[in-house]
C-alpha cells in the first residue's frame, strides 16, 4: 500500500470511529454498582455520550423518555453492571517464566515482543480490565502500545506505563543476572544504579522516555536468577534518591519489595505503593498507615508458578525454585494482617508471571485471605483509580467519567468468581467484542 493510501485509510478509520461515538448509547442494567463501596442500584439506565457517562437514571428509561433523538439501546437487564476493572500490576510484554523466559530474552526480536504485548493487551481488555498499570518492560513495546491505544489505532486497555524497572546493580531488575559474563556488555543495564547520583540518573532516563510512573525494587525477587535472597538490596540514601527524583517530576513510584527490611525502606522514603509486600509485620503496617501508601498484594503469582511447575518440574533453576516454594507457602498471610488494620489495598496481579486474561483469578484469592467481595471490587475500581491518579476519569460510573463498563451473569457481591467470565465489556464508550 502506498503511503498516501495508508494515511487515507487511517483517516477513514478515524472518521468511522468518531461516527461510532456520535450516537448516544443507552445501557439498561439489571443491577448497577455505579459507586463501588456503596450499595448497588437495581434496574438502571446509563446514558453514554462521546465516550463518557452522560447520565445515570433509575429504572429502564427509553431514549424518548430521556429526550434523545436517536440512541442505540444495549440490553443488559439480566446482567450485573459495574465499572471497568483496573489491574495495578501487569507485565504485558511477558508470558514465559523460568528457564524458558531466559531463552526468550535472548532470542525474541523486539518486533515479536511487540506483537505479544498487543495480544496480551487484548486478552486483558476482553477479561474486563479496561485500565492497567504496566510495571516493567525492557523493549519499549508497552510504551508504544500505550500511545497506539490512546490514539485509537489498536484495541487494548488504557495503559499507565513504567518503562524499565530500576534496581541496584545485581538487584532484581539487572538483566545480566545469571548470564555469562562475556554477554553482559550486550545486555541493557542503564536501569541499574549505585549511589544517589546514579539512582537519580536512572529515574531521569525513564522520565525522558515518557513514562507515567516509576517502578523500582528495594529487595531481591522470586524470579531473580541468583540465590541472593529476598531481603533489602538498596541503601537508604539510594531509595530516597529514587523516590525523591520520581516525585520531583510529578511521578508516583511503585516498589517491588518482598522482605520486611526493603518494605520499611520504601515506605519511610515515601513510596506510593508496595508491590507483593510478602513479609509484613506490625512495623510495616504502621508505616503503611502513616504514609497512606497502597498495598498491591499480587497473590496470583502463585497460580503461574504452580501451573508452570505442573507442566514442567524443571521450568525453574534450583535457586529460583526454592524461592517459589517459599512464596507459595506464605502468599496471603500479609493481606490477612493488612486488611483488619485498614491498610489501603489496590488490585494487582503481576500478570505475565500469572496468565494474561485471567486477571480476575485475583479476586478469589483476595476473598480467601480476608477481603469481602465488595472490598475486593473496590480495590480493583475506586482504590486502583486513586493509586493511578485517575479518580477523575475512571473507577466509578458517574457523569463526566469515561464510559468504561463491564457486565457479568450473577452478583459479584455475593460470588466474586463470576468476574472470571465477562458477558459484555465497554471501554471509552466502545463495545468490545468478546
Amino acid at each position: 500500500m502506498k503511503k498516501t493510501s495508508f494515511l487515507a485509510a487511517l483517516s477513514c478509520a478515524a472518521l468511522l470511529s468518531a461516527a461510532a461515538l456520535a450516537e448516544d448509547l443507552v445501557v439498561h442494567a439489571g443491577q448497577l454498582l455505579d459507586r463501588p463501596g456503596k450499595a448497588p442500584r437495581g434496574a438502571s439506565t446509563v446514558v453514554v455520550r462521546d465516550g463518557r457517562i452522560h447520565a445515570v437514571e433509575d429504572g429502564f428509561r427509553t431514549p424518548a423518555e430521556l429526550g434523545l433523538g436517536s440512541a442505540q439501546v444495549v440490553d443488559l437487564r439480566e446482567r450485573f453492571v459495574l465499572p471497568g476493572l483496573i489491574d495495578s500490576h501487569v507485565h504485558l510484554a511477558s508470558d514465559t517464566g523460568g528457564v524458558g523466559g531466559l531463552v526468550e530474552d535472548v532470542t525474541l526480536s523486539d518486533a515479536a515482543v511487540a506483537y505479544r504485548t498487543l495480544a496480551n493487551a487484548r486478552k486483558t481488555l476482553r477479561a474486563g480490565f479496561t485500565t492497567v498499570r504496566n510495571l516493567g518492560d525492557g523493549t519499549g513495546a508497552t510504551l508504544a502500545l500505550r500511545d497506539a491505544v490512546a490514539e485509537g489505532l489498536v484495541e487494548g486497555p488504557r495503559i499507565v506505563d513504567a518503562g524499565r524497572s530500576i534496581s541496584t546493580t545485581s538487584g532484581h531488575m539487572d538483566e545480566r543476572l545469571g548470564m555469562r559474563e562475556d554477554l553482559h556488555s550486550a545486555l541493557s543495564h542503564d536501569n541499574v544504579c549505585d549511589g544517589t547520583e546514579s539512582c537519580r540518573r536512572a529515574v531521569r532516563l525513564q522520565i525522558g522516555r515518557g513514562v507515567d510512573v516509576i517502578k523500582i525494587a528495594t529487595t531481591g525477587g522470586v524470579n531473580s536468577r541468583i540465590g541472593a535472597g529476598l531481603g533489602a538490596q538498596a541503601f537508604e540514601d539510594e531509595v530516597r534518591a529514587l523516590v525523591d527524583t520520581a516525585h520531583l517530576y510529578g511521578k508516583k513510584l511503585a516498589v517491588h519489595a518482598h522482605g520486611a527490611d526493603g518494605i520499611r525502606l520504601a515506605l519511610a522514603a515515601g513510596a506510593d505503593s508496595i508491590e507483593h509486600g510478602t513479609l509484613l509485620g506490625d512495623e510495616e503496617i504502621r508505616l503503611f498507615l502513616k504514609s497512606g501508601a497502597y498495598y498491591v498484594p499480587t497473590l496470583s503469582t502463585v497460580n503461574g508458578y504452580i501451573e508452570r511447575l505442573a507442566a514442567n518440574p524443571e521450568a525453574y533453576s534450583p535457586e529460583v525454585r526454592a524461592k517459589i516454594e517459599w512464596r507459595i507457602s506464605v502468599t496471603g498471610k500479609s493481606l490477612q494482617l493488612a486488611v483488619p488494620r485498614g491498610v489501603k489495598i489496590a488490585f494487582g496481579t503481576d500478570a505475565g508471571v500469572s496468565k494474561h486474561g485471567r486477571n480476575a483469578d485475583e479476586f478469589e484469592l483476595m476473598v480467601k485471605n480476608g477481603m469481602t467481595p465488595a472490598t475486593a471490587i473496590a480495590a480493583a475500581t475506586v482504590n486502583a483509580a486513586d493509586l493511578l491518579g485517575l479518580s477523575a476519569e475512571i473507577g466509578s460510573l458517574e457523569p463526566g467519567k469515561r464510559a468504561d463498563l463491564v457486565a457479568v451473569q450473577g452478583d459479584p457481591l455475593v460470588d466474586v468468581t463470576v468476574l472470571k467470565k465477562m458477558a459484555w465489556v465497554m471501554k471509552d464508550g466502545r463495545q468490545v467484542g468478546l
